[in-house]
């Protein structure tokens, strides 16, 4: 294991990773597959939503960086797949502060930059919190 995801839950089915930076994207991109999932990786929201819509299912895991190139940012994206797909769970990371920004609920926020181990459990959580609908954080 590369990254260390064996002490996790493993994560199954479709993840839909959204990065604009390619390096960090790469990298969830990795995790995800390392942790057993088949995962997409999209720059966009928009790219995303496309996927998402076009998809025959719901993706099992969503995880969206909020500032991002295009129409949508990650928390637009995150309430679109929220509202759509209520089962799915999502992550979303981001450098900045959300102080004023309500994310939909149900949503995990994450701070970058995070640890392996770090996102791994804020994995663990949305998926084990997603039908609760609250808003979140890895830190709770």
């Amino acid at each position: 294991m590369k990254y260390g995801t064996q002490d996790f839950s493993p994560i199954a089915g479709d993840v839909v990773v959204v990065e604009d930076d390619p390096i960090l994207g790469v990298l969830l991109q990795e995790i995800m597959v390392e942790a057993g999932a088949e995962c997409r990786l999209f720059s966009s929201a928009d790219d995303a939503l496309i996927h998402l819509l076009s998809a025959p299912t719901p993706c099992s895991l969503l995880v969206t960086d909020y500032l991002l190139p295009g129409q949508l940012n990650g928390v637009e994206l995150a309430a679109m797949v929220t509202q759509k797909w209520p089962t799915v769970p999502v992550v979303l990371t981001t450098g900045y502060t959300l102080d004023h920004t309500p994310l939909p609920p149900g949503v995990v926020w994450l701070q970058k930059p995070w640890a392996v181990p770090t996102l791994m459990v804020s994995i663990e959580i949305a998926m084990g919190v997603h039908s609760k609908r609250e808003p979140l954080s890895a830190d709770a």
